[in-house]
């Protein structure tokens, strides 16, 4: 019997992390399996726990394992112990960080791609409100490691690919001139940290000026803007950096620029005429969060005059099951898995009234800009607005017909429809 239960065990540990984890955990859940006679899930379940309070920089499994003698005593306990830990406010008081690059370190390749990667936004959905942008995969994969980051899940993060027929494909793509388009180039890739490499920032800059009805959007977290100084930039394109707390910066958002050369980057680009953005994209919970958040919304209102800023937008952590999966598969540090995981139109995301505290906050903080900024929340459902923001838009069209009209007063341009 107990030879056959041994079978059922290394049958249940077959496709997860158990083998990433300490021997010293291995041989505990699996005295534990055998005792208790653990089902297939639950083993799963137990070892899922191991590996999060691992990678949360947490108490180890053996501290928090119950001592009840009762199999259905125990799960609910231990269950129980370990979603308190995701209901409590992260701290990174005592947070270490574990196995995180010092320096980037990528392949770069060039290859001729089939398509031309110009298409919707990879996250958009009918669940959500969503501004029915595009976007133009210019390159694939990112040289910085947020701990967060989809791209993970969907490329090689050691090798940064260009396509080599980028520039032609552009030069033919055929686009209505009758219509106003926002397109972005930073969902695949980080849109400015590769600068001018392959002639990508060339290539882009001359479909900017010969698409005078396109509002082109460079998306970053570097400070990498010497093209952007050096050449002539078209009005209609927009500059926008991700921002975040240093907190999150220094403990997530590995190899990236810090918080203040982000902003000192947006500053230069400003003084030089180029409309930016920003995207507090995600706000992240922890203790003390709001503070911290509300120092960086003040000093950009200190830095900037709402003229000079076309846009700020709101998001949160929303995961789907990939990406956790990869991220378990790390041998990292990160808190950002723990939070309380709620559904958010079949994905993972923070708790409804979590979401109201932390927008309504972002968004009550730039009142000033209210009138000549414009705001949106990226990727939440459509009541959260009105929630949060005091409106919504009826449909994806009114929520994108508004942005685009917003922009192209903000940067001198005739809108199209």
């Amino acid at each position: 019997m107990q030879d056959t239960y041994t079978d059922k065990f290394n049958n249940a540990i077959k496709n997860t992390i158990f083998s990433q984890l300490p021997q010293d955990e291995q041989k505990f859940i699996k005295e534990k399996s055998l005792l208790f006679k653990l089902s297939f899930q639950e083993i799963k379940q137990i070892i899922e726990i191991a590996r999060d309070l691992r990678m949360w920089n947490e108490v180890p499994l053996m501290k928090i394992f119950p001592t009840h003698e009762a199999k259905k005593v125990v799960m609910r306990q231990l269950k129980t112990s370990y979603e308190t830990l995701r209901k409590k406010p992260n701290s990174y008081e005592n947070f270490t960080l574990k196995n995180i690059p010092t320096e980037q370190k990528y392949k770069f390749t060039t290859q001729e791609k089939k398509g031309f990667g110009l298409g919707l936004c990879p996250v958009a959905s009918e669940k959500t409100r969503c501004c029915n942008l595009l976007t133009l995969d210019a390159v694939e994969s990112c040289g910085f490691d947020c701990s967060y980051c989809s791209i993970q899940s969907f490329y090689n993060q050691n090798t940064i690919t260009f396509d080599s027929g980028f520039a032609d494909k552009l030069k033919n793509l055929q686009l209505d001139q009758n219509k106003t388009y926002h397109i972005g180039t930073g969902q695949a890739s980080d849109s400015l940290m590769f600068g001018n490499r392959e002639g990508i920032l060339d290539a882009l800059f001359l479909f900017a000026k010969e698409n005078p009805n396109v509002i082109l959007e460079f998306k970053t977290k570097s400070d990498n803007i010497r093209y952007f100084l050096e050449n002539n930039v078209p009005k209609n394109i927009l500059c926008t950096w991700s921002l975040n707390t240093q907190t999150i910066i220094d403990n997530e958002e590995h190899l990236t620029a810090s918080l203040s050369k982000r902003i000192a980057s947006a500053r230069k680009l400003a003084d030089k005429g180029i409309k930016v953005g920003f995207h507090f994209h995600p706000i992240v919970e922890y203790e003390n969060y709001l503070d911290q958040y509300k120092e960086v919304y003040q000093s950009l209102q200190k830095t900037f005059t709402s003229q000079e800023v076309a846009l700020v937008s709101f998001g949160t952590l929303t995961f789907i099951k990939p990406v956790i999966k990869q991220l378990r598969a790390r041998e990292f540090h990160s808190k950002i898995t723990q939070i309380p995981m709620a559904d958010a139109s079949g994905k993972s995301s923070y708790p409804a009234v979590t979401k109201e505290e932390m927008f309504s906050h972002a968004y009550k903080s730039f009142q000033a800009w209210h009138k000549e900024v414009f705001f949106y929340l990226c990727m939440e459902e459509h009541e959260m607005w009105a929630k949060t923001f005091g409106y919504q838009y009826a449909t994806n069209n009114d929520f994108e017909r508004a942005m685009l009209s917003s922009y192209a007063q903000k940067l001198d341009m005739e809108f199209l429809i």
